[in-house]
């Protein structure tokens, strides 16, 4: 199947072909890079060698993650409404590169804290821009199949990424992996520049319905507010979030305090166990979407979350850390992948598909922000293993609404 028909009409049948697939590989593929060198090697920076506590990381992460979180919505609208998507991704990519190189030249409180805000807010536009622009190329029969395919290359991207980082780390600091970030933010602009603009359908990336005029303002966020299994996947992703944020950079923290200089390589050899997993299971959620449907293949994501939380619990060997890292893989790589498929099927002919992005987008950032804080409080006052049973009992509870109250959306 041609990833860039549609059969819609002669016309725009020859603009779906001046797509070609592997410029969206590659723009999934890299974009992974350029937020794979910051992510965690972040965390395990401050802590390890800028000897910042845990709370002070916790702060930092809190307050940039819930300002970055305001704009998420705002940026989804604006996604839906414009038609400069590759401009916007470039824009990001261009203030995502200058904040990691600010970071990399002042590693103090403040500078980090506003660049890392920065941050926050820009990243914002990667996930649901390059969405809607899949959403724009491929249509609805081929969407499963190629969004699995957008997650399994930017798994292979943090595959790539991690080991390039871990031989940055070893070789020069754990400080020179943020120059990675700019490098790969060229390649990206490249890559996104590369998707031809005329061949995507900007009606069809906000999930407008044919004849449709699209529903901006308050009445179109009243028509998400009413969309209950929209709310109920909503909470339930802040709750698999609050859960699932902290457990990385934990384990990250361990591993370092038991290998100082190994630092940057174990935290690499955490996210490589993990993404190696994702990417076949990111495929195997595209393929099998459609054939089973969501929720059995969700319930399966967020039932790895507690088992894997509690795991950490049982001992500190650096071997079962990595390879309990690896159920990860299983958990995250379903939810990464299954998401934008599934919103698509609520807000299907809204023409509100990226403000609804937007908004599980913030609910997800709040629980990752709070659970971050909280877990350094944790850590701080009783431990590891406060923090990692902490995480278990908050994935439990998303399970459990999960099963009881979201229905199948396919």
């Amino acid at each position: 199947m041609d990833q860039g028909t549609d059969a819609a009409s002669p016309p725009q049948e020859s603009k779906r072909r001046a797509f070609r697939p592997a410029t969206l590989d590659a723009l999934n593929f890299l974009l992974a890079d350029v937020r794979g060198a910051l992510g965690p090697y972040l965390n395990v920076f401050l802590v390890t060698q800028q000897h910042w506590s845990q709370s002070e990381v916790g702060v930092v992460m809190t307050v940039s993650g819930l300002l970055g979180l305001a704009v998420q919505t705002p940026i989804g609208a604006a996604i839906d409404a414009t038609r400069a998507k590759r401009g916007l991704v470039v824009l990001a990519l261009a203030l995502l590169a200058i904040g990691a190189v600010v970071i990399f030249i002042w590693p103090f409180f403040w500078p980090v804290m506003v660049a890392n805000t920065v941050i926050a807010v820009v990243g914002d536009v990667f996930g649901p821009a390059v969405a809607a622009i899949t959403l724009g190329l491929v249509t609805s029969r081929a969407l499963a199949v190629r969004l699995g395919r957008n997650s399994a290359f930017d798994h292979a991207g943090n595959v790539a990424i991690a080991v390039v980082a871990g031989g940055v780390g070893y070789l020069f600091s754990q400080r020179a992996v943020f120059l990675i970030v700019p490098v790969c933010a060229a390649l990206a602009t490249a890559a996104v520049l590369a998707i031809p603009g005329s061949a995507i359908d900007h009606r069809r990336a906000r999930g407008e319905a044919d004849g449709q005029t699209n529903q901006a303002g308050p009445e179109g966020l009243r028509l998400l507010l009413s969309n209950r299994p929209l709310l109920v996947f909503a909470g339930c992703a802040m709750l698999f979030h609050f859960a699932n944020a902290p457990l990385l950079p934990l384990v990250g923290q361990k591993l370092a305090a038991h290998h100082k200089d190994l630092a940057t390589a174990m935290m690499s050899s955490c996210i490589i166990a993990a993404q190696l997993i994702m990417l076949p299971i990111a495929i195997a959620v595209g393929h099998f979407a459609d054939r089973v449907g969501r929720k059995p293949i969700l319930l399966i994501g967020f039932a790895v979350l507690p088992v894997r939380a509690l795991l950490y619990t049982l001992s500190d060997n650096t071997a079962w850390l990595i390879g309990v890292q690896l159920l990860d893989g299983v958990g995250a790589g379903i939810f990464g992948a299954i998401t934008p498929l599934l919103i698509a099927d609520l807000t299907k002919g809204t023409g509100r598909y990226n403000v609804a992005q937007g908004a599980v987008a913030t609910v997800q950032g709040i629980g990752a922000s709070v659970s971050t804080l909280a877990a350094g409080e944790l850590v701080d006052h009783f431990g590891y293993n406060a923090a990692f049973i902490e995480s278990a009992v908050g994935a439990a509870i998303a399970l459990g609404v999960l099963a009881l109250l979201m229905p199948e959306t396919k």
